[in-house]
């Protein structure tokens, strides 16, 4: 499975100690330059090391996306666009991304898109976690991190908790 991703997910995983959870999905995941300028902005040292800890072992790759970008509906950031610019260059089976004008452009272009909160929920039913509950009030805590009460009800039910 392609997937590509931008910044929120990746730093939001690793804040909470479950970046490896994508490695266990997806195998690889690559990240638009734009994304990696991003991520070295991180002020959480221990998410950061484990960032680069990944790309050092090479499951997170920095791929550049071709220069034309794609007609987007919106203005969006420069890890966003690249992202998204990226997943259609390579044909990616999923994008993920937190951000909901982002997702929303990834959407009509055709790209599938994931966030940090299915990711949880995929590690929950794999039984790769113990806890998608625990996991949403360490993503508040420890990364502050929004989630919408009914967001937060509808994946916990997905979840059977």
């Amino acid at each position: 499975m392609r997937a590509v991703s931008n910044t929120s997910p990746i730093s939001n995983l690793a804040i909470i100690g479950r970046l490896g959870l994508l490695k266990q999905r997806y195998g690889r995941l690559l990240i638009p330059p734009a994304v990696v300028e991003e991520l070295a902005h991180l002020s959480h040292p221990a998410a950061k090391a484990r960032i680069q800890s990944a790309i050092a072992e090479g499951w997170i790759i920095v791929e550049s996306p071709p220069v034309s970008l794609p007609r987007l509906p919106v203005q969006l950031d420069a890890g966003e666009t690249e992202a998204i610019t990226l997943a259609l260059a390579v044909g990616a089976d999923i994008l993920l991304m937190d951000e909901k004008r982002g997702r929303e452009a990834a959407r009509q272009n055709g790209i599938p898109v994931a966030g940090v909160l299915g990711e949880l929920l995929h590690a929950k039913q794999r039984g790769w976690i113990s806890s998608l509950r625990d996991e949403i009030k360490r993503l508040r805590a420890e990364a502050g991190f929004f989630v919408d009460s009914k967001i937060e009800a509808f994946i916990l039910a997905q979840a059977g908790e």
